[in-house]
């Protein structure tokens, strides 16, 4: 007969089950950059919550793929996916009053120095044009990050988070976007227009969130969001084969450490952190 769960066990189980959620919705995320790049209940008050969900549900894909015409797939991994997860800290910490403690704070520390990496190598001193798709991943980044407060704060599930904001981009968005875009839709290969609504509509605007919310909801706001930041590792080396976009020595080292940090900041085991302890982090 089988007993009951203790509390590291239930603990471990959550973490584990966070992390695959996250992971999931990474996965996701990756594929869709380089899609797209081959494409080219709260004390707030309830309006500014929902207006939170249903903007930061999707002005960061409407940004990001208008960075992906200035700057490559990699970059795009590395400031829009590794930066949300320390607006999403910052954002915590004064929203949700939610305190880190010094493995945690490595943790961003690492991610931080990674992406400051990743920014620097994508600098181009003879050109302005690769700054503006990075000031674009960065303000997708910052708009997902009051997503995932709003949808915490609000202890929304991720099915009706994502419910709530892939509604409301439809409704808000897709006007726009067909003013822009309508005669380049009509005249755009049926193949490539089912890639882009499978990929960017199905697996990124629904998938995705369900997923990415499921993680926030069992590892809480800032650790289920650091998985984000794994998603440049996985971007680079599908955007290898896919695009040919190679990175560079500095990108890999960046790469490692932002990787490195996601698993410090989402809970993960450490030798002065065992499973146990995971739940007093979050």
């Amino acid at each position: 007969m089988m007993t009951g769960l203790t509390v590291g066990d239930r603990t471990s189980a959550d973490y584990v089950r966070g992390a695959l959620y996250g992971l999931a919705a990474v996965s996701i995320w990756s594929g869709w950059i380089v899609v797209a790049r081959l494409g080219l209940r709260t004390s707030l008050t309830p309006w500014i919550g929902l207006a939170a969900i249903v903007l930061g549900g999707g002005a960061p894909v409407l940004l990001a793929n208008a960075g992906l015409q200035f700057a490559p797939a990699a970059h795009a991994g590395a400031l829009f996916p590794g930066v949300m997860p320390l607006a999403v800290a910052i954002l915590a910490a004064f929203v949700l009053r939610e305190a880190f403690s010094g493995v945690k704070r490595i943790g961003f520390v690492l991610i931080l120095l990674g992406v400051l990496g990743i920014a620097w190598e994508a600098v181009d001193a003879t050109s302005i044009v690769p700054t503006i798709g990075h000031a674009l991943f960065l303000g997708s980044a910052l708009a997902w990050a009051c997503y995932t407060v709003a949808m915490r704060r609000a202890r929304l599930d991720g099915l009706h988070a994502a419910a709530i904001a892939a509604v409301g981009a439809l409704i808000l968005y897709m006007p726009l976007y067909l003013l822009a875009a309508g005669v380049t839709l009509i005249k755009a290969p049926w193949g490539d227009l089912a890639l882009q609504a499978f990929v960017q509509g199905l697996l990124t605007a629904i998938v995705s969130l369900v997923l990415y919310g499921r993680a926030v909801s069992l590892l809480g706001a800032s650790s289920g969001a650091a998985f984000a930041a794994l998603s440049p590792a996985m971007t680079a080396i599908m955007a290898i084969p896919i695009l040919g976009e190679w990175p560079t020595p500095m990108d890999w080292i960046a790469i490692v450490a932002i990787s490195l940090g996601v698993y410090i900041v989402s809970g993960g085991p450490t030798p002065q952190r065992p499973p146990a302890a995971v739940a007093k982090l979050t």
